[in-house]
């Protein structure tokens, strides 16, 4: 019998989630994701010095520019990841312009500039926003542009219509930590049936409002915590694990994996409660996420950390930059 990841790759496409090389080349992911969190750890390693190098004396180069510098480390980590896939690369804006939608679109641009410059084709990329207000209208714009985008940081269901309804190419929303809140407010960890996992639970009717309503929008299920709720989302358009999973998976040699997730059976859903149609502007998405205190803490939760990692990046480009 085939391994679990070789049964999930007949379902789904696998994406690695890392900033490492190595673990791309192992596993043959056919896109790949970053985000400062792991090029932050990625950069400590001895292996990506060449890298760190080469993006300092760019900066040097442009007058000791720490926003240039860091832009370029991050284009030049996504152009590595580029000769190991054969798919795309997720390039993350700096989360701290999560609710500055003109600055949102002015750091994508560059960053797409950037790769254009150095010959990588914009359809190899995707630009990674936060599924904030701000960030899906920067994401409508670029997408009408021809920057495609992979909207993360993604928690509940208004998030996922208004990106759909926005016309952004993917959508990555996070099954581990909706799981996380979940454990630290009920102490439940394991789940007889995993389906019943809230973070798996919200990824399939996500996925099921999508194909019922052929939005063009794809899901790439994201920040897994175990292989259950990998295998529970089997049929899902992406999934993004990390390294270890993707050990874990290709290690199970006696596990038969079926399909959960069916376009084909989703459009035959019936168009009422939890798949009746439904829009939002701005006011009711507002709304939406303040009466989802998962989704509230987490988005917000999640903006800062991202936002933490790359102040410690950036404090160690600054040194190096002198």
């Amino acid at each position: 019998m085939a391994n679990t990841l070789e049964q999930l790759r007949q379902y789904t496409i696998v994406v690695a989630d890392t900033g490492d090389f190595e673990s791309m080349k192992q596993y043959k992911p056919t896109d790949a994701t970053t985000n400062p969190s792991l090029i932050l750890a990625a950069a400590k390693l001895p292996q990506y010095k060449s890298l760190i190098d080469k993006a300092v004396q760019y900066g040097i180069d442009n007058g000791k520019n720490l926003a240039k510098t860091m832009d370029y480390l991050c284009v030049l980590f996504g152009m590595e990841i580029l000769k190991i896939i054969p798919g795309r690369v997720s390039t993350e804006v700096d989360a701290r312009l999560s609710y500055d939608k003109k600055a949102s679109l002015e750091k994508a641009r560059t960053l797409i500039k950037l790769y254009e410059d150095n010959g990588i084709n914009r359809e190899r990329i995707l630009i990674k926003l936060a599924t904030t207000w701000e960030g899906i209208e920067a994401a409508k714009e670029l997408e009408k542009e021809g920057i495609h985008c992979n909207m993360t940081l993604l928690f509940n269901f208004a998030q996922a219509v208004a990106c759909a309804e926005a016309g952004v190419t993917l959508i990555s929303p996070f099954v581990g930590r909706i799981y996380d809140w979940y454990v630290n407010k009920t102490g439940k960890k394991v789940y007889e049936d995993p389906h019943q996992d809230p973070g798996v639970q919200s990824v399939t009717k996500i996925y099921n409002y999508y194909k019922k309503y052929d939005y063009k929008t794809v899901v790439m299920g994201a920040s897994f915590r175990n292989t259950s709720q990998i295998k529970c989302l089997a049929g899902s358009d992406l999934l993004t694990i990390s390294p270890n999973l993707l050990a874990e998976l290709s290690g199970e040699t006696d596990y038969k994996l079926n399909r959960s997730l069916d376009a084909e059976k989703a459009k035959s859903l019936p168009e009422t409660g939890d798949y009746a149609k439904v829009t939002f502007d701005q006011a009711k998405f507002l709304d939406a996420l303040k009466g989802d205190a998962m989704a509230d803490e987490k988005l917000t939760e999640g903006i800062d950390k991202f936002s933490a990692d790359i102040v410690k990046l950036e404090n160690e480009i600054k040194a190096l930059l002198g």
